[in-house]
C-alpha cells in the first residue's frame, strides 16, 4: 500500500496553505526520514468548515452505517500491521514489537466503538403527570478537534477519532509534529476503508495557530487533548471565551507502592519492564517507586541489575529494548533531572549517561537512583524517560500521604498479598486508574482518565463514547 502523506481536508490531500514544511527526524539517527506539510491557522480553519459541511449528513447515518466503516478500518490495520509498525518506530523510536503492539490496540480501539456506538442509549422518564411524556436522547455533539501527542501516535489518536466518529461527530485531528507519519497512515486506512469527505480531516503545522483556530472556531465544538498540563492550562483559558468544550489527558507522577509482603523477584522484574516501556515516555509510567524499608536494598540491587542488562539500540534491532527519547530537549531534560539528583547526594546505582556506543541519537541510559527525597525535582516533576527512582517508607498511611502529595492524579499502582492493605491503598489513592498487583490498569473497554491536573474526562470504554454526546430532554405535553 502505498500512503500519501499530507493533510486531508475535505476528503482531498493538500500541501500547507502557504507552502510551509517540518522535516521529520528518526530519533534513533537523527536523521530525517520525510518532510511533510506544516500549515497554520487557515489550513485549521478550512478542515474545521469541511468537517461542519460535513456533519450533517454523518450524524444521520445510522451507528450501523458508521460502524461499518471502523470495522473496515479495524480490519486493515490488523492487516498491515508490520508495516504500520516500522513508520511508527522510524519516527518515536519505540522498539518495533511495542509499535507492533499498539497499532493492534489502535485497531481494538476503532472495533471496540464500532460496536459501542450502536449503544449510545437514550431512557425515558416516568412522569409525575398523566398527560406528559419525557425522553432523554444522546445526540452527536458536531465537530470535534483532536490534538494528541508523539508518545504514543497510534493509540492516542484511535481512542479519540474512534469514539468521536461512532458517536456521529466529525473530526479534525492535529497529530504531533514529531510523530505525523503514523497519523497520516491511520488518515489513509479511514479513507480507504470508505469515511466520506470531509466527515476526518488531518492537519499539520504550528500547535499554538492551529489549537487556537479550534477554540475560536463557532463550528468546533469540542477539543480533545493529549499533552502537557502547560498547555491543557492555556486551552481551559481559551475555551472560557467560547465554552468550548475540553477533554484533557496531560499526564502524571504515578506511584509505586511496594509493601513488605511482595516477592521482591517479581515485583522487581514486573517493576522494570513497566518502568522502561517505550523509554518511560508513557503518561501512566510508574514513577515514584516507594518501597518499604525492610526491602528496600533488595529491591534496589535486584533492580539496579536487572536495569544495567537493558538493551539500548534503534527500535528496529531484535534485541533493543529500551529505545531513543523522542528528541534532543527531552533527552537533555532527563540528563539535567539525573545529574541534579546526583549532585544532590542521590545514589546512581544503574546508567546515568548517554551511551558511549550511540553517539548518534537521542539515547540515555536506563537509570536507577535510590535515596531519592521529595524536595527534588526528579521527584516531583514528570520525567517521561528512562529513569526509576527509588525512595524507601515506614507504614501504609504515610505512604499513602506521600503519593497523594502530588498535583497529578493519572495512575498508581500497589503491590501486596495483604486484601486490607490494598483495598485501603486503592480508596485512599487519589488518582483516576489503580492498579493493584498489575502494571496495565486500563484497557480499550474500560474508561482512561486523570484526577486533578491530570486532566478532564474520559477516553476508551463507555465513558469515551459519552464524550461526544450530547443530552437532550423531549417533553411532550398535553396529551
Amino acid at each position: 500500500m502505498t500512503y500519501r502523506y499530507q493533510q486531508l481536508i475535505d476528503g482531498s490531500w493538500s500541501d500547507a496553505d502557504r507552502g510551509g514544511t517540518w522535516d521529520v527526524i528518526d530519533p534513533a539517527t537523527e536523521e530525517v526520514i520525510r518532510t511533510v506539510p506544516f500549515g497554520g491557522r487557515a489550513d485549521a480553519d478550512a478542515a474545521i468548515d469541511a468537517a461542519d459541511r460535513a456533519f450533517r449528513s454523518w450524524s444521520r447515518r445510522t451507528p450501523w452505517e458508521r460502524g461499518a466503516i471502523l470495522l473496515e478500518a479495524a480490519r486493515l490495520m490488523r492487516a498491515r500491521a508490520d508495516q504500520l509498525a516500522a513508520t511508527t518506530v522510524s519516527e518515536s523510536g519505540k522498539p518495533l514489537p511495542q509499535a507492533r503492539g499498539e497499532w493492534l490496540v489502535a485497531a481494538d480501539l476503532f472495533e471496540w466503538y464500532a460496536e459501542e456506538g450502536k449503544r449510545a442509549y437514550g431512557r425515558t422518564i416516568p412522569s409525575r403527570v398523566a398527560s406528559k411524556r419525557m425522553t432523554v436522547l444522546r445526540q452527536p455533539l458536531g465537530t470535534v478537534g483532536v490534538i494528541t501527542a508523539w508518545n504514543f501516535p497510534a493509540y492516542n489518536p484511535a481512542r479519540s477519532w474512534a469514539a468521536a466518529l461512532a458517536a456521529g461527530c466529525t473530526v479534525v485531528g492535529r497529530c504531533s509534529e514529531f510523530t505525523p507519519l503514523t497519523g497520516m497512515e491511520m488518515a489513509n486506512i479511514l479513507v480507504e476503508a470508505g469515511m466520506p469527505a470531509g466527515v476526518f480531516n488531518l492537519i499539520n503545522g504550528d500547535p499554538e495557530a492551529q489549537g487556537q483556530a479550534m477554540l475560536d472556531h463557532p463550528a468546533c465544538r469540542k477539543i480533545s487533548f493529549t499533552g502537557s498540563v502547560r498547555v491543557g492550562k492555556l486551552l481551559m483559558d481559551g475555551a472560557s471565551r467560547t465554552v468550548t468544550r475540553l477533554s484533557l489527558e496531560l499526564g502524571g507522577n504515578a506511584p509505586v507502592l511496594i509493601l513488605p509482603d511482595v516477592d521482591v523477584d517479581q515485583v522487581v522484574a514486573g517493576s522494570v519492564g513497566a518502568k522502561f516501556r517505550n523509554g518511560g515516555q508513557v503518561c501512566v509510567s510508574p514513577q515514584r517507586f516507594f518501597v518499604h524499608r525492610s526491602i528496600r536494598d533488595e529491591f534496589a540491587d535486584k533492580a539496579a541489575a536487572r536495569v544495567g542488562r537493558l538493551k539500548v539500540g534503534r527500535g528496529f534491532d531484535k534485541e533493543t529494548q529500551v529505545g531513543p527519547l523522542i528528541n534532543a530537549r527531552q533527552r537533555d531534560r532527563v540528563e539535567t533531572l539525573v545529574s541534579d539528583a546526583a549532585r544532590r547526594g542521590v545514589t546512581v546505582l544503574a546508567g546515568g549517561n548517554r551511551p558511549a556506543d550511540l553517539p548518534k541519537g537521542y539515547f540515555f541510559e536506563p537509570t536507577l537512583l535510590a535515596g531519592v527525597t521529595p524536595e527534588l525535582p526528579v521527584y516531583h516533576e514528570e520525567i517521561f524517560g528512562p529513569v526509576l527512582p527509588v525512595i524507601d517508607y515506614e507504614d501504609l498511611d504515610q505512604v499513602i500521604a506521600l503519593a497523594n502529595a502530588t498535583p497529578y492524579g493519572l495512575a498508581a499502582y500497589v503491590w501486596t498479598n495483604d486484601l486490607k492493605a490494598a483495598t485501603r491503598a486503592a480508596e485512599g489513592l487519589e488518582f483516576g486508574m489503580i492498579g493493584i498487583n498489575e502494571w496495565a490498569p486500563h484497557a480499550t473497554e474500560a474508561p482512561f482518565g486523570g484526577w486533578k491536573q491530570s486532566g478532564l474526562g474520559h477516553e476508551s470504554g463507555s465513558e469515551g463514547l459519552d464524550e461526544y454526546l450530547e443530552t437532550k430532554l423531549v417533553s411532550l405535553g398535553g396529551l
